[in-house]
């Protein structure tokens, strides 16, 4: 068994993998974009993971290779497959993570419940979509986008003219991908792992709270969660990462509707933000979950430390002094919270750190995490 672990890519979710492979005893070597990324004190290499010889030459040197993102080509993917070397999870389960048109097709072939969808290639068939669904419709590009970029509401097939128009000068052609506008109760995550010999577990369905497309808050578990749409929530994990067969953490991005049905949104083969609070308040947090799986290590019981999480995330950062500067009066206002900062320089919107408190008292905690974070915001 190799305990040497490489990550593809240098930002705060393999900063995250740092502290937990030194507890495992695992070597964590990081190929960064560039220098001076979030997870630098692990990176052995900076180059470009798009060439294949760049990420084939970082990959001779450990025994599994793992992701920070899912933007590495499936033909690099491909290349590291038939050279022999451990990937994890796989490239025929990472392009359902890379391209959301695959994404909806396979959904629908293994069955899971997913809003109505349809490729669409020009302005007149994004109408007849809208036509048909009222009005109204969410359209998005196939690849790429994240945190809202690449996600438009619109109510007429001229507000994607722009994307018709890079379809057009693509020589490959190109499809958007248009999904009815759900009307939904709220935003909910399930995340579970999977190691290749087929152990799967699960943690507990979380609320996500979504601002301008980007999470920024995660409530664990998601409060008035019945017995039956706890079940329904971690079979559809469990299913799906089974029938794409994943390996690692992998996240299922979740609507609940009005009707109290739950519909698949997205996917995220690595871990997750709507993850981050089981660092603090689970008995196997998601960093080392992602390292035994990929390892194919017996995977740690997912169950929470306490009865209540609150996880906020830090965005953009503070106007004038650094994340760090802010750290001594966060801590000393609420000593009950969690601060990972991620070594990022702050910009507007950005993801720069998150604050988790745990205990058995949902509001109490709630304000602990929101007032602490606010102390590095401004």
């Amino acid at each position: 068994m190799g305990l040497r672990v490489g990550v593809v890519g240098a930002g705060q979710l393999a900063r995250m993998m740092i502290a937990p492979a030194v507890e495992l005893g695992v070597e964590l070597r990081v190929l960064a974009e560039e220098p001076g990324m979030a997870a630098r004190l692990a990176a052995t290499s900076v180059g470009d993971y798009r060439d294949a010889a760049t990420v084939l030459a970082f990959a001779r040197e450990v025994d599994v290779v793992t992701f920070d993102h899912e933007h590495v080509p499936q033909q690099v993917l491909r290349a590291l497959v038939d050279a022999g070397v451990h990937v994890r999870p796989g490239p025929d389960a990472l392009q359902y993570a890379q391209d959301k048109l695959r994404m909806r097709a396979k959904l629908q072939e293994v069955g899971m419940p997913q809003p109505d969808w349809a490729a669409v290639a020009s302005a007149a068939q994004l109408q007849e979509f809208l036509d048909a669904h009222g009005g109204r419709a969410v359209v998005k590009t196939p690849r790429g986008g994240y945190d809202g970029k690449g996600v438009r509401v619109v109510s007429a097939a001229t507000e994607a003219d722009d994307w018709f128009a890079a379809l057009a000068e693509d020589a490959h052609g190109g499809q958007l991908l248009a999904e009815e506008l759900v009307d939904f109760r709220r935003e909910l995550a399930q995340q579970v792992a999977r190691r290749p010999s087929g152990g799967i577990v699960a943690w507990p369905v979380v609320e996500t709270v979504q601002r301008d497309g980007v999470c920024a808050e995660v409530i664990a578990p998601a409060p008035q969660a019945s017995e039956r749409l706890v079940e329904i929530a971690a079979r559809i994990g469990a299913d799906i990462a089974a029938g794409l067969g994943v390996a690692g953490a992998f996240a299922v991005e979740l609507f609940e509707t009005v009707d109290e049905r739950l519909l698949v949104n997205e996917l995220a083969m690595r871990p997750h933000n709507s993850g981050h609070w089981t660092q603090d308040a689970a008995v196997t947090g998601q960093f080392e979950q992602h390292l035994r799986a990929v390892l194919d290590l017996p995977l740690g019981d997912p169950s929470p430390r306490e009865d209540w999480a609150v996880m906020v995330n830090i965005l953009g950062g503070p106007d004038q002094d650094s994340l760090e500067d802010r750290l001594p009066a966060a801590l000393a206002a609420h000593p009950s919270a969690k601060a990972h900062l991620y070594g990022k320089a702050p910009r507007p919107g950005r993801k720069v750190g998150h604050v988790t408190v745990a205990g058995d008292d949902l509001d109490d905690i709630a304000y602990q995490a929101r007032a602490a974070a606010s102390l590095f915001l401004g």
